[in-house]
């Protein structure tokens, strides 16, 4: 499946975002659909997961109570609420898609096969 995300911008501390991901194909029931972010030279991490059938949802410590992740399964759209927005979560941001993944797998980045090409969120103080 393709996955188009965006949303992204440059916004002050303290101020909210919300970045969507569309799918090209309604997803297989068995599929999570996760949220990562690459800051300038760091490595892409794990920001948030919800699984498409039941929708139980995991987050990242750094962006618990902050970030909301949620769906529309009749537009298969993934929604990434990011509010109280800090200068550390300057990052380009991804959505992907994994199948099958156990919960203890949710956060791992090997484990999703489908990938958008990212947008850009700047968070300046």
């Amino acid at each position: 499946v393709q996955l188009q995300a965006s949303g992204g911008g440059l916004v002050q501390a303290g101020g909210s975002l919300r970045l969507s991901c569309v799918a090209s194909a309604r997803p297989s029931v068995n599929t999570v659909m996760g949220w990562f972010r690459q800051a300038p030279g760091k490595e892409r991490e794990f920001v948030a997961a919800i699984k498409w059938s039941g929708g139980s949802s995991t987050y990242d410590d750094s962006v618990k109570g902050r970030f909301a992740v949620s769906k529309d399964t009749t537009k298969n759209t993934v929604w990434l609420q990011m509010n109280n927005l800090e200068p550390k979560d300057t990052a380009v941001y991804y959505c992907a898609a994994g199948r099958g993944l156990i919960t203890s797998a949710l956060r791992d980045i090997r484990r999703y096969a489908d990938w958008g090409q990212g947008t850009l969120v700047t968070v300046s103080s």
